[in-house]
């Protein structure tokens, strides 16, 4: 199964989101610390999954947001 870029901005964002959480509830220094490592490590993996995705589209400039696109 191939992993998506998408997947790892997903798994990256409830680490960190972790992260957050366990440092308001007041976990143990080194949970907080260890998670947060990986975190970062997940980050500079997502960043380079991202950047060397194969992924297209005939969307242009000229189409503005793809989400609120303006009809002319």
């Amino acid at each position: 199964m191939k992993d998506s870029a998408m997947f790892w901005v997903g798994a990256t964002t409830l680490v960190l989101l972790t992260v957050t959480i366990m440092a308001a509830m007041n976990f143990p220094f080194n949970w907080v610390f260890y998670v947060t490592v990986i975190g970062q490590i997940m980050i500079v993996f997502m960043v380079y999954k991202v950047l060397t995705d194969n992924y297209t589209t005939s969307k242009t400039f000229k189409d503005f947001y793809e989400d609120y696109p303006i009809n002319e």
